[in-house]
């Protein structure tokens, strides 16, 4: 058992903090452990504070938990930071996203190809960037040996960024990658006989390996799609209820047979214009929902998570256990285990976003891929050097990083000219006129004095 302090950044995002919060309880080699919850939203922080410490009493978990609006405060000589703090806020990013398509941009100027997912801000995520090279200034000064675990969204820009311009430890983490269980389940294999591997970057991974009881399963996947798919389809055409409800749709079958190997995850969610130019064109390809990205599914998300601080708010208002609400089993998420694994020495595989260096060829080092690597008390071990097809590195590899190059781009040197170079090459754009409006429009609301300078 290991003693440590884990500050927890955005702490009132309460659907990743109480599922965080459950893994500490049920993982003993961190009892004894500082967790400090930080947010700036006094209502969501206390909300995030009352659940922790009635969840940790509940099962008698020995962990010290505190909270405080102060950020430099938890810092101090944290060994772990979690960051998962949105600047801003939902309400922002769909202001800017209204405003974007008033000027003729469908779901936003960050729309763009492989880069369809609705939280993932990049050349517009000017606050975002600049909170996380807030928090590692700060790690730099109080805690310079923490380890940050970034799950905040842009995860490939952020990674990549701070692997650039710091020395902190940065690992990226997202659960894209959890998506083959929805494949395996689908094609109607045991997952315990599944052995898999997806590589790329963040929500641009690939089945690069996929074995069910020590064979080749890619026939498999095969064989559903001649003989199975349709039927699927029809059947989950009429009751398809989850917007995420994706991993097997017709997109993710499309890509499959465009690229060569088979999508995972957020992957599915994002490709090109073809799957995502208007909303009957969504529902083509992802359902009667339009997939988790479209007006309809992204709608249905933001009132999930309203619904859950509601569910959660009521659990505390009651005499009940929790632990009924929310059983105390270890979750599908990795924060948790990789804190474990780092301050207990316990070799495991975790899927991670990290700097390339020679892991995936004609990639550059100081890119941020998604791997699985070995993490104990040394750190990060990157396992294999991989390759991916020549079509998916030239089509779908090199076109989104392209994209992460021009957002940091922006985001470090600044210039209204650069967010003109983003649009001018992007399909929904019709005149110059269009382009400066947008940009005005935007640079213009009150929230974004701040970015309007930086573009200036």
């Amino acid at each position: 058992m290991t003693k440590v302090k884990i500050a927890i950044i955005g702490a009132g995002s309460v659907a990743w903090s109480t599922k965080i919060i459950r893994d500490l309880c049920v993982t003993p080699g961190l009892y004894g452990s500082r967790i400090i919850l930080v947010d700036i939203n006094k209502e969501r922080l206390d909300l995030a504070y009352g659940f922790a410490t009635r969840y940790a009493s509940e099962v008698k978990a020995d962990l010290k938990i505190e909270k405080t609006m102060n950020r430099r405060e938890a810092l101090v000589a944290a060994d772990f930071v979690v960051n998962m703090a949105m600047a801003m806020g939902h309400g922002y990013y769909e202001k800017m996203r209204m405003i974007s398509e008033k000027y003729g941009y469908y779901r936003g100027i960050n729309s763009v190809e492989w880069n369809m997912v609705s939280d993932y801000h990049t050349i517009w995520g000017y606050y975002q960037f600049k909170l996380v090279m807030d928090i590692v200034r700060d790690i730099e000064e109080l805690c310079p040996d923490a380890w940050l675990i970034e799950l905040a969204n842009p995860v490939f820009e952020i990674t990549t960024l701070v692997g650039r311009e710091s020395k902190v430890k940065v690992i990226g983490l997202c659960h894209g990658h959890l998506g083959y269980k929805d494949v395996v389940k689908v094609l109607g294999l045991n997952v315990r006989d599944v052995e898999y591997e997806t590589i790329g970057f963040n929500h641009t991974i690939w089945l690069t390996k996929f074995y069910y009881k020590g064979e080749d399963a890619y026939p498999l996947i095969d064989q559903w799609i001649e003989e199975r798919a349709e039927n699927y389809w029809r059947r989950w055409r009429r009751e398809q209820k989850n917007p995420f409800d994706v991993h097997m749709s017709p997109a993710a079958v499309d890509m499959y047979r465009t690229y060569g190997l088979f999508p995972i995850g957020d992957t599915v969610r994002n490709g090109t214009w073809k799957y995502h130019w208007d909303l009957e064109t969504k529902k083509k390809w992802f359902g009667p929902i339009g997939g988790p990205d479209s007006e309809i599914g992204w709608n249905i998300y933001l009132e999930n998570q309203a619904k859950e601080i509601e569910k959660i708010k009521n659990a505390l208002m009651k005499s009940g256990s929790l632990t009924d609400i929310y059983p105390p089993v270890r979750s599908d998420e990795e924060i948790v285990p990789i804190i474990d694994s780092i301050a207990n020495d316990k070799r495991e595989i975790y899927q991670v976003n990290v700097l390339n260096k020679g892991v995936i060829d004609d990639i550059p080092d100081d890119v941020a891929v998604e791997i699985p690597a070995i993490i104990d008390s040394n750190g990060i071990h990157r396992i294999t050097r991989n390759k991916l097809p020549k079509r998916i590195m030239n089509y779908v590899m090199y076109p989104r990083m392209i994209r992460m190059e021009w957002a940091l781009e922006a985001f470090l040197e600044g210039g209204r000219d650069l967010l003109f170079e983003w649009l001018i090459v992007d399909p929904r754009t019709k005149s110059l006129r269009q382009i400066e409006e947008v940009i005005d429009a935007l640079l213009s609301l009150p929230e974004n004095k701040e970015m309007a300078r930086h573009f200036s």
